[in-house]
């Protein structure tokens, strides 16, 4: 048989061999560091045997596949450690993640110190150096070998597979586990790990079933590659926003008024109305919206016309019960069948057409509890939503100015580079989930891979993704987790309006459907405060700043001038407060430094008696004196233009 190496080299052997065997035949180096073979673009365990001719690759610690080997290995040695220290638990699943990997175990939580002894228990292990050997046996015969161990979860899993499949083991020194592979040859392969965290997760995603113990870890090739990561986990902490954002007073969550449901204090509301009423007037200034206000409740007559009753009815609050002879409300989900009376409030030409319809709209979900996380997923929320109703050769029109407008946003946050694009299709598969035919789809997929194309930018599709009356452009970001997100979204829609029999009068006069757009300029503002929390780690542009200067006096005797140069910033719109605490300067600069301000400025005698401010900002240190009005022409400017000024190293500013 040939093997074909992936630099182009041909092995020639006369009987099967391992894949291992193959690596070890090219060099014994590339032996030591192999993980697994990519036989004709399939990964497949070391211990494959090669029977027929294949290019071959062989995956090694250095790819990322050979990582996710390591880190599936070092999952069933965390696996036999805990087996070990407590042997009451029962073993679930324990897959590689993108970050490391995780084992889920029926046990009771486990304690720091708990994780502390399971990486011991590991360090031995990995030290004993057993070999790992694969078997198989027949599918009966398996569930029968697991039932003795008394491992149901692994019990479940088999079952669930097809009868008389052949069923694959792994065996370290006799911790047996039931997978798929593929692993390391030893133990001894896995250099670098740390248990980082542990939680409750439900069997198989379903919070109807057991709730089990998930302790994440991670592993890595080399001990400094670790480093690195753990000291990347540590700048995520201080990023997380659903710590960070508590610490600054942004927002806080009380048990008895509910989960999801978050207070925003008044610096968290500062920031939320500056980008509200940037949105707003961004919209309606610039991008011709007209603004609406609706209820937050209907009628579930409403959803039924809508096909969000049939549909969406699960993520409703349904307010009274359908049996009694008592009207049924819901809380609204979504704004979209409200504006559509409002444009059917008066008869449409096609002169009248794009009509966009915008509003900041509170809506609510009922997200399920093991969803919600800080802002970033919440029952209750406020989006930049808009509507527009238009004539189907306006369509590719309106749909690069809804990207546009989206992209501005971004541009102006600071984050279009933190985005992807996703195409959100239907799943023909599952045809009953949709409204309108496939040729219906296609068209309207077709309408929005067209824009995305045009605009250069790279984007996947995603079958099953798409809402039920229409496909999506979803713009995603991730968070400091991995965790990912639709930031923005824009939707076409083809066939509500012969829901609500919208319709407008043609040039020859007759009546037209339209097409509606659903979108979002920003998406919810929750959300996005989520984002910048963890963007800019806190130190936020000075224009969403809640407190862009505030003024220090170096002493009791020059609070009056403090408080005259804080009037004229506020004269002009600046966010100031003073710090007039009878304490030393430097204690009130560290606590400002604290408290990420973007300027701070130092006051004393010599600045009463010139008009001026001692300038100290976060983005470059002691910025020197200047006269008060140049500094307020300086900071006017850059919040006028939302100018996102870059901070220097710390080595750099001027102390």
């Amino acid at each position: 048989m040939q093997i074909t190496l992936k630099d182009g080299t041909v092995k020639e052997y006369e009987q099967e061999r391992s894949v291992y065997d193959i690596a070890k035949d090219i060099s014994e180096g590339l032996a030591r560091i192999a993980c697994a073979g990519e036989a004709d673009g399939e990964i497949v365990d070391l211990r494959t045997m090669i029977s027929n001719d294949c290019q071959l690759n062989i995956v090694t610690v250095n790819d990322p596949e050979g990582l996710k080997v390591i880190r599936h290995t070092a999952s069933h040695v965390m696996a036999e450690a805990v087996k070990r220290l407590f042997p009451e638990a029962k073993v679930a699943i324990g897959p590689a993640i993108e970050e490391g990997f995780y084992y889920d175990f029926d046990h009771p939580p486990f304690s720091r110190e708990d994780l502390d002894k399971i990486e011991s228990e590991m360090k031995k292990i990995i030290k004993e150096g057993h070999a790992i050997s694969r078997f198989t046996m027949p599918r009966e015969e398996a569930v029968q070998y697991m039932r003795e161990r008394n491992e149901p979860y692994k019990v479940e899993l088999i079952e669930d597979l097809p009868e008389g499949s052949e069923i694959s083991f792994y065996d370290q020194g006799g911790f047996v586990d039931l997978c798929a592979g593929p692993h390391l040859m030893s133990t001894k392969g896995i250099k670098a790990y740390k248990l980082i965290s542990s939680s409750m997760a439900y069997w198989r995603g379903d919070e109807h079933k057991a709730q089990l113990q998930r302790i994440y870890a991670t592993a890595f090739n080399k001990k400094e590659e670790l480093a690195a990561y753990l000291e990347h986990l540590e700048d995520i902490k201080k990023r997380d926003h659903n710590k960070l954002g508590r610490e600054m007073e942004l927002f806080t969550t009380v048990d008895v008024i509910g989960q999801g449901l978050p207070l925003f204090t008044p610096k968290g509301t500062k920031m939320i109305m500056k980008l509200q009423r940037w949105i707003e007037d961004l919209e309606d200034n610039e991008w011709g919206y007209v603004r609406t206000r609706t209820p937050l409740m209907a009628k579930s007559d409403l959803y039924k016309i809508s096909g969000h009753w049939d549909h969406y009815k699960d993520g409703m609050f349904v307010l009274g019960d359908e049996k009694s002879d008592k009207e049924v409300f819901a809380l609204r989900p979504m704004t979209c069948p409200y504006q559509y009376y409002v444009y059917k409030n008066v008869q449409r030409s096609y002169r009248d057409l794009p009509y966009r319809m915008g509003e900041t709209s509170t809506l609510f979900r009922a997200e399920e509890s093991g969803e919600m996380h800080g802002l970033t997923r919440v029952r209750q929320f406020t989006i930049s939503e808009g509507h527009l109703v238009i004539r189907p050769d306006q369509t590719g029109e309106e749909l690069r100015g809804c990207l546009e407008l989206a992209y501005y946003t971004l541009s102006t946050l600071g984050l279009q580079e933190d985005v992807t694009y996703r195409l959100s299709k239907w799943d023909p598969e599952n045809r009953e989930k949709y409204l309108g035919d496939e040729q219906y789809w296609e068209s309207a997929q077709e309408a929005l891979r067209k824009i995305l194309v045009e605009k250069g930018l790279p984007f996947v599709e995603a079958a099953g993704e798409a809402a039920f009356y229409g496909p999506k452009i979803d713009i995603q970001a991730k968070n400091v987790y991995g965790k990912e997100d639709t930031m923005i979204t824009i939707q076409l829609d083809c066939a509500i309006a012969e829901n609500f029999d919208m319709y407008y009068i043609d040039e020859n006069g007759e009546k037209i459907r339209p097409y509606v757009i659903h979108r979002t300029s920003m998406g919810c503002y929750e959300r996005t405060l989520a984002w910048l929390i963890e963007k800019y780690a806190g130190k936020f542009p000075t224009w969403l700043c809640p407190e862009q200067v505030r003024v220090l006096p170096i002493s009791d005797k020059y609070n009056a001038y403090a408080e005259k140069v804080a009037a004229e910033l506020k004269k002009n719109g600046v966010d100031v407060t003073v710090d007039s605490r009878s304490e030393k300067i430097g204690f009130k600069i560290r606590a400002a430094r604290l408290d990420k301000l973007p300027y701070m400025l130092v006051v004393g005698q010599q600045e009463e008696a010139d008009g001026t401010v001692s300038i100290r900002s976060r983005f470059a240190g002691n910025e020197g004196v200047k006269q008060l009005d140049l500094f307020i022409d300086q900071i006017c400017r850059e919040i006028r233009t939302k100018e996102i000024r870059k901070e220097l190293p710390e080595e750099e500013k001027v102390k």
